[in-house]
């Protein structure tokens, strides 16, 4: 269990550097409940688990549905006979705070007593990703348990630097024919601990509740964690009760969110939409989080905060727009450190962290470790500014999609102005070429922070980073001139802009320069100076080279030298814009963008990228699906794939994917259908991918809640509910309709 709003900052001793990391926590362990059984002498059998008893049958269910982890086992004690063990969990989805486990005992073919044991374990470690091992991993202290008669048993504890505390109650039942001979809570130091016995007989069930609440010292609207720890599990409903609530709560949140694919891929679609609610529900809009990169499922990036919110928003804004409003509350926040973080540099405006946590600020590592040569080397993601690019992108879709002018105007206004004036002071214009330049970044690509001998880190003229600045500083002009004057004027004053430094945004975002070569859009200035990487060869010695930044620098090279990324940098730019959009962008700035010109540098670039992040497969899967339909599947089958079948070997257990899930989600709802948002309208554009020939899924689009959009048999069927809302306006590439509430539109789509 980890708290999504629990991080903590701990300094280790590591190759005999000081570090300081920032962690998402592991909270106490609630699950803990084992069993053993009375030997016919007296004396009790070993604890049961796989080691100590025969394990006859095992099973692992994931109800996607209902939200709840089953596991079923038969054990065999040679002395007593065979024990079945049914076991249901699930973390409350109308509750947030509370959680449940159900554990039902039949003993098949014997009479005796059995001993359960439930506990709640505070002596728990971040442990989940062995390449920090050797970082402090303890971020627990000042453990105390007890016990309140008859049921219940608490353990609370605070984080040992953020001074968060947490606090756990549980309450463990028994249902059986006959009362229990025994109950006894025992509190330790780090573990509160509820013994039973209870006597068994043969085909007779018994059935063990654990019903636990969970508060920390950051919840709103308590006086004191434990004490509400300990109410809310004494005034919780049974189990069953407890269910059927999450059930329906469940119920509720897949009407507004499923997609209907049919097939495996629409399996596996649901089993991506079911791990991004479980982060990312309706009780987030409560919370000052973002959206970590692996999720609430393990410790990989420490919990923290990347660019990954920009694979999730697209979805979430036409299902939970709450949520994605939270969402940029995150980032809003702390808005005044990006600022300082800026100043401190010796910029303007705002320059977001490319790993953010409780406050804000940078939490990228200065080293890391590479586990192919055991080395740790210096670390320069931080130069991945582009994060403020997206930041912004979310905002200003966010906004499309509800129509919510009033965030716009307010939060959303001021982190755009504050990200574009960090673009227009970052730029330089250089006489020679007479355009801006941004030089010393790292774009999307992570693998390239340098040129090959350099002395200092980082780029020039990285394409997508570029290309987003120019289309934040139009976005941001276009807002200013929307505004009401009173509200321009005060929101100037607030941020401390004059309006006098606008027409220098506006020739800023005009002649930013962007580098070509050989007909392709250039990575970077001097990405063709590079070596080409002998590909064949490496996939020969090594099979997988997702990591190639690895295995090069385990053999004494560098990934910098050579033509070769880690993941899409320049195709970005087709997976965020429609190819109209995109070519407006590029001849505002003064360049040519073709259909051809884009699809050889979509060619040049696929035979050049190791896909050594699980977004790569994706990007490339919705770019071709637009530049070259029939390799597209390839690379959308793989991002399915992505955790499922664990295809980097190993990371999927250290956490899931979050944003490689969501985007899998965003690639039906915005791939596939071209969907944009913009200019009051829902603008479609399908693309016939023939192993997903068939979609639907509900919208919530500017007060409309649940529009229908169903794809089938070359037609696309657009639903609108009835309501005193006003009419949608559709608009197709051919043509633009109006569907009023209650109304059914079918387009026949051509060339499908």
């Amino acid at each position: 269990m980890t708290g999504a709003d629990a991080y903590n900052r701990l300094e280790s001793t590591v190759a005999g550097r000081q570090v300081v990391n920032e962690d998402v926590v592991n909270l106490p362990n609630w699950l803990f409940l084992r069993f053993r059984a009375r030997r016919t002498d007296g004396t009790w059998s070993p604890w049961f688990s796989p080691g100590t008893h025969t394990l006859l049958d095992h099973r692992h269910t994931l109800d996607l549905r209902r939200g709840t982890l089953a596991r079923s086992s038969r054990h065999r004690n040679d002395e007593l006979g065979v024990l079945n063990v049914e076991q249901t969990r699930l973390v409350h989805m109308e509750d947030p705070h509370l959680a449940a486990l159900r554990t039902v005992f039949t003993a098949e073919d014997w009479t005796g007593q059995i001993e359960i044991e439930s506990s709640l374990d505070g002596d728990v470690i971040n442990g989940n990703v062995h390449r920090y091992r050797a970082l402090d991993r303890h971020h627990l202290n000042h453990v105390r348990t007890g016990a309140q008669e008859p049921h219940t048993i608490w353990l609370c504890c605070r984080t040992s630097t953020s001074d968060i505390t947490v606090a756990l109650a549980a309450r463990t039942t028994v249902r059986a024919d006959e009362a229990p001979v025994s109950s006894v809570l025992r509190p330790t130091r780090h573990r509160a601990v509820h013994r039973l016995v209870v006597p068994i007989s043969r085909g007779r069930p018994v059935t063990v509740d654990k019903t636990v609440a969970l508060h920390t010292s950051r919840d709103t609207a308590i006086s004191d964690a434990l004490g509400e720890a300990v109410e809310r599990v004494s005034v919780a409903a049974d189990f069953p009760a407890l269910f059927d609530s999450h059930v329906a709560a469940w119920e509720r949140l897949w009407r507004r969110t499923d997609v209907q694919v049919p097939g495996e891929a629409g399996r596996i679609l649901r089993f991506h939409l079911f791990h991004v609610l479980q982060t990312l529900s309706p009780h987030t809009a409560e919370l000052d989080v973002g959206v970590p990169a692996r999720g609430l499922h393990g410790e990989a990036y420490r919990g923290h905060v990347f660019w990954d919110e920009l694979f999730v928003l697209p979805y979430l804004n036409l299902h939970l727009p709450e949520v994605s409003r939270a969402l940029l509350n995150y980032r809003h926040r702390r808005l005044p450190r990006a600022c300082a973080a800026a100043s401190a540099a010796g910029r303007a405006g705002a320059m977001y962290p490319w790993q953010s946590g409780c406050n804000g600020r940078e939490e990228s590592q200065e080293w890391h470790l590479n586990p192919a040569s055991g080395r740790w080397l210096s670390d320069h993601s931080r130069l991945q500014h582009h994060v403020g690019s997206a930041i912004a992108y979310n905002v200003w879709q966010y906004c499309e999609a509800t129509g919510d002018t009033e965030y716009l105007h307010t939060k959303g206004a001021e982190m755009l102005l504050q990200i574009a004036r960090f673009w227009a002071d970052l730029a330089v214009f250089d006489h020679e070429t007479r355009r801006y330049r941004i030089r010393g970044v790292v774009g999307p690509d992570e693998y390239h922070d340098g040129y090959p001998g350099a002395a200092k880190p980082g780029l020039d003229d990285n394409a997508y980073t570029n290309v987003m600045a120019a289309w934040v500083l139009t976005r941001t002009l276009v807002l200013v001139r929307r505004l009401p004057a009173w509200r321009r004027e005060e929101l100037f004053q607030r941020v401390r802009l004059s309006a006098d430094v606008l027409p220098e945004w506006e020739e800023v975002s005009r002649r930013l320069r962007v580098p070509f070569h050989q007909g392709v859009i250039s990575q970077f200035e001097g990405y063709d100076d590079l070596a080409e990487l002998d590909w064949g060869a490496y996939r020969a010695r090594y099979g997988t080279i997702r990591r190639l930044d690895r295995v090069l620098e385990a053999e004494g090279d560098t990934v910098n030298r050579y033509k070769a990324s880690k993941q899409a940098d320049v195709l970005m730019l087709g997976y965020l814009f429609s190819p109209t959009e995109l070519r407006a962008l590029f001849r505002r700035l003064g360049y040519h963008l073709d259909d051809e010109i884009w699809r050889s540098t979509v060619d040049y670039y696929l035979q050049r990228t190791s896909h050594g992040s699980t977004l790569s497969e994706l990007v490339h899967g919705l770019v071709l699906a637009r530049a070259r339909r029939a390799d597209a599947w390839q690379y959308v089958h793989e991002a399915l794939e992505a955790d499922i079948a664990d295809i980097q070997g190993g990371t999927t257990g250290e956490g899931i994917h979050l944003g490689a899930m969501a985007g899998t989600l965003d690639l039906i709802q915005r791939g596939l259908t071209g969907l944009e948002t913009r200019e009051d309208a829902l603008w479609l554009d399908p693309v016939p991918l023939p192993a997903l020939s068939e979609y639907g899924f509900p919208l919530h689009y500017r007060g409309h809640w649940g529009v229908g959009v169903r794809r089938r048999s070359g037609q696309l069927e657009i639903a609108v509910p009835d309501s005193e809302e006003s009419a949608i306006r559709v608009v197709l590439a051919d043509r633009a309709v109006t569907i009023a509430p209650g109304e059914t539109c079918t387009l026949l789509l051509p060339n499908d």
